[in-house]
């Protein structure tokens, strides 16, 4: 009688091994633990995006209550991506400040400038005064533009209630997704995509919007990249993608990329920077200051037993190289959210980007 070989199945130290991964994995996702992890992976046979769109599928519109009723946190069942007019009873809480009504320079009038941040919107607790502390950010600096990572139905619904002197894109509507807002009175918007990564198991893509400012040519780019150490060869598919749109975009265009990456230098560095694009903080000089965008040694939004300091969130440009066009270089960087809320807690586990952008 034939024997059947022990190589024919995977040895059960593999399975293990393999199914830990995956619960590590999950539980970085999702910022919850190892045994929620195993529950939900269990359920949908170890299959991660089935895994998390039934985790995310949880009902956190109840986060919010305070500021909607409950018939207007649910989100619709089908959801327009691009909601230009607010509704009627809002209170456009990024409206500008009276210390920012003053009419700007002209030089700083033609400043393009710019927010990325991940939000941080899987962690529900106090999460509508964080929100309302966003848009608090929104009125110091009044950007031109703002890429989010992380958000989740109720933020975005929470954002075109109170954001209304934005245009929100959305870069999905279920779990959690990217989104991109849009100064209307400055940034006039043309079309958007939404360019999906083929082999992410962490619901990732990449959302992409054209517009124009003061008559120049904008590609506006923001992504969150594959998670977790263990993913850093998927990361790297998901940056090729990214460097090859804004490699062949259009030479009249500027293309402007920001987003939670969670790259490692590394990793960039094996994979390479078209000659025409630029890493912001490394163009302004790498101001020690503004290196580490996820610091657990200095922000306690997230109770881990160890200190991880990283450049997890980036800014990357390129300029459009068309004779005649207006070029835009960046002038400054700072890093913003780095006072704690009234709740003790801080508006994101990561600190956000501002850069600014002159024409040349």
């Amino acid at each position: 009688m034939a024997s059947t070989s022990k190589s024919d199945k995977p040895s059960v130290s593999n399975v293990e091994e393999n199914r830990s991964r995956l619960c590590d994995e999950f539980a970085a996702v999702t910022g919850t633990d190892s045994a929620v992890a195993q529950c939900y992976l269990a359920e949908n046979e170890w299959e991660m995006e089935r895994a998390l769109n039934s985790f995310f599928e949880a009902d956190l519109e109840k986060v919010f209550e305070e500021d909607f009723p409950e018939s207007e946190t649910r989100p619709k069942t089908k959801k327009q991506k691009v909601e230009e007019k607010p509704p009627g009873d809002c209170i456009d809480l990024t409206a500008d400040s009276p210390a920012s009504t003053c009419k700007p320079s002209e030089e700083d009038n033609n400043k393009l400038s710019l927010i990325s941040w991940n939000v941080d919107g899987l962690d529900t607790d106090n999460l509508g005064e964080r929100a309302r502390g966003l848009c608090s950010f929104l009125v110091l600096y009044t950007p031109d533009v703002v890429f989010l990572q992380e958000l989740i139905p109720p933020y975005v619904q929470y954002l075109k209630k109170r954001a209304v002197s934005y245009l929100l894109i959305e870069g999905g509507e279920d779990g959690y997704f990217t989104g991109m807002m849009l100064k209307k009175s400055r940034v006039k918007f043309v079309e958007s995509e939404i360019v999906t990564y083929p082999t992410t198991q962490m619901m990732r893509n990449l959302l992409v919007a054209q517009v124009t400012f003061k008559g120049q040519k904008l590609c506006l780019m923001t992504s969150h990249l594959e998670s977790c150490k263990g993913q850093a060869v998927e990361r790297m598919k998901q940056l090729r993608v990214v460097m090859q749109r804004m490699k062949d975009a259009p030479d009249d265009v500027t293309v402007l990329f920001g987003g939670d990456t969670n790259l490692r230098d590394t990793e960039v560095a094996k994979v390479g920077l078209p000659f025409s694009v630029c890493d912001v903080w490394e163009r302004l000089g790498k101001q020690e200051h503004c290196r580490y965008t996820w610091d657990t040694k200095a922000n306690n939004n997230k109770t881990v037993p160890y200190v991880s300091r990283c450049r997890f969130d980036r800014v990357y440009l390129r300029p459009a190289t068309k004779d005649g066009v207006q070029h835009l270089a960046p002038d400054h960087m700072a890093l913003v959210g780095l006072e704690k809320l009234d709740c003790g807690r801080f508006t994101s586990d990561h600190w956000g980007i501002y850069c600014s952008f002159s024409a040349v």
